[in-house]
């Protein structure tokens, strides 16, 4: 039997103006992060008199997507807790995903950030909505239950914010997948209107401030933007001098990869993790 050709379709609702697009689109406002010196490295655009002019948003683009990516002790679930902790601080609601530690766990590390932040715990913990895929294989396994799950929580909550820690743990052992997963991450966050932070964990074998991660560029490549955290043992005299740190000391490094919504700082700045456990970025390794 001779196959049947099924002739191509126009989808003529995949047609938009460009006006009719900007009737639906969202406002972009910024959202702090909780992280000294991050906010100011973003930027939006303002035309004065046929000129553009520069201006600080003051955190990253709302509804923004960002992938915060690095190795291992880095600072990158610090990052997004100091997040979740500012925000909540504010009188949000912030799904927390934890893939890797158990929710118990979690909540006793966000409690630690709080008081680093000099913010009373106890005022804003049940600003905190933990979905524990640790735990529950049922969710760490099935991502349509956990983004079932998730969707239940924005609506009974009414939930803004959603961090993921780390979405490289709902395809480990399937990096084939990771393209998928990602992209089933992002559609969800777009449609509930998240401003969402994905942590991903880069393989060792990745060159330390590439935003690369494990299951190669799927992450980078779907997200709105990339946060790079990366840390360097300063093994010669060659790093000493770049660096200005003496032999045998760790620097830690920080870069934002890409924003499709805002502007940014393409420098690589310095990161500092304190004895208090919070990360703050200081100033551009090169000036």
């Amino acid at each position: 039997m001779s196959e049947v050709k099924k002739e191509a379709q126009v989808i003529e609702e995949g047609l938009i103006l460009g006006s009719k697009a900007l009737k639906k689109a969202p406002k972009i406002y910024p959202v702090p992060t909780g992280v000294e010196g991050l906010d100011s490295l973003f930027f939006t655009t303002e035309l004065k008199e046929g000129k553009s002019e520069k201006k600080i948003l003051g955190g990253i683009p709302s509804l923004s997507v960002f992938n915060i990516t690095g190795a291992s002790d880095t600072g990158k679930s610090l990052l997004v807790e100091q997040f979740t902790i500012k925000q909540a601080s504010l009188g949000k609601r912030v799904a927390f995903i934890t893939v890797e530690t158990p929710a118990n766990f979690v909540i006793v590390s966000l409690k630690e950030r709080a008081k680093a932040m000099g913010i009373d715990f106890s005022k804003i913990e049940d600003n905190i909505i933990l979905i524990d895929a640790a735990s529950h294989t049922l969710l760490r396994e099935n991502i349509p239950n956990l983004l079932a799950t998730l969707a239940h929580g924005i609506k009974n909550y009414d939930i803004k914010f959603t961090i993921i820690d780390s979405v490289t743990g709902l395809y480990e052992h399937k990096e084939m997948l990771a393209r998928t997963v990602v992209r089933q991450l992002f559609n969800f966050m777009k449609k509930w209107y998240q401003t969402a932070l994905f942590v991903s964990q880069k393989r060792s074998s990745h060159e330390e401030l590439t935003s690369e991660a494990a299951g190669g560029y799927a992450v980078g490549h779907i997200v709105d933007g990339t946060m790079v955290l990366a840390k360097e043992l300063i093994m010669n005299q060659f790093q000493s001098k770049i660096f200005k740190r003496p032999v045998g000391e760790i620097v830690r490094l920080f870069r934002i990869d890409g924003c499709r919504l805002a502007g940014h700082d393409t420098r690589t700045y310095y990161l500092e993790i304190t004895q208090t456990g919070l990360i703050k970025i200081t100033h551009p390794l090169s000036t």
